[in-house]
């Protein structure tokens, strides 16, 4: 059997990592999302999350299948994103219902827009499984309905959840980029290589997932 050209090989690499980032994240995802549904104010709100959690774990599961039959164990390839992606929900914990779906929603935001910023740079079948992994089906509403029905009933949430939700995009990008140069495959996708960005387009890649934080803020009814 021949052996694999090196081209190919790096982009098997970046493949299995990124989907290995990607897996971690949706893990955790879940567990955070399972926990607000624990904290939700009635039966019909923690009905809604507890589905939205669900549907993380159904993503969780599409990439794991992914990842076999590209010949690599899921466990093993999340392994190396632990650190990171732990360290984000430690520095981030809520500290009622409200924070932990605003945290939710703008978390998970900006990991899908990176996710998906960094799939663009993979190969054609990769990529449209990663973005349409990714795509959104429109369950937050439920989140921006209830987030600006709070702040209608009490406009003092206001503010304090804005400043929640910065904090949260800070964060989040930082654990983005912890990701991003955590892997040498990830780094190489990124800034090197024949089909890498260069560093100006990759300020251009943060720059636009921080224009969809933005408009995710204007959803909420918050100030970014």
């Amino acid at each position: 059997m021949s052996e694999q050209p090196e081209s190919s090989h790096a982009n098997h690499v970046a493949v299995v990592d990124l989907l290995g980032a990607l897996s971690y994240a949706q893990l955790s995802g879940f567990g955070a999302l399972a926990g607000d549904a624990q904290l939700a104010p009635d039966l019909g709100a923690k009905s809604e999350v507890a589905r939205m959690a669900a549907m993380v774990f159904g993503q969780f599961e599409q990439v794991r299948a992914r990842l076999e039959s590209l010949g690599a164990d899921q466990v093993q390839t999340m392994a190396p994103f632990v650190d990171a992606i732990d360290s984000f929900h430690e520095r981030t914990r809520p500290s009622d219902w409200l924070e932990g779906i605003v945290k939710a929603y703008v978390g998970d935001g900006i990991a899908r827009d990176f996710y998906a910023e960094v799939a663009q740079y993979l190969d054609a079948g990769n990529r449209s499984f990663v973005v349409e992994l990714l795509r959104d089906e429109g369950q937050a509403s439920f989140i921006s309905t209830t987030v600006r029905t709070a702040i209608a009933a009490d406009s003092r949430l206001g503010g304090r959840l804005a400043l929640w939700a910065r904090r949260i995009m800070g964060e989040a990008i930082q654990q983005a980029q912890r990701v991003g140069v955590e892997r040498d495959s990830l780094t190489a996708l990124l800034v090197g290589g024949e089909h890498g960005a260069d560093l100006a387009e990759l300020g251009r890649m943060f720059a636009r997932i921080t224009d969809a934080h933005t408009r995710r803020m204007e959803n909420l009814g918050l100030t970014a």
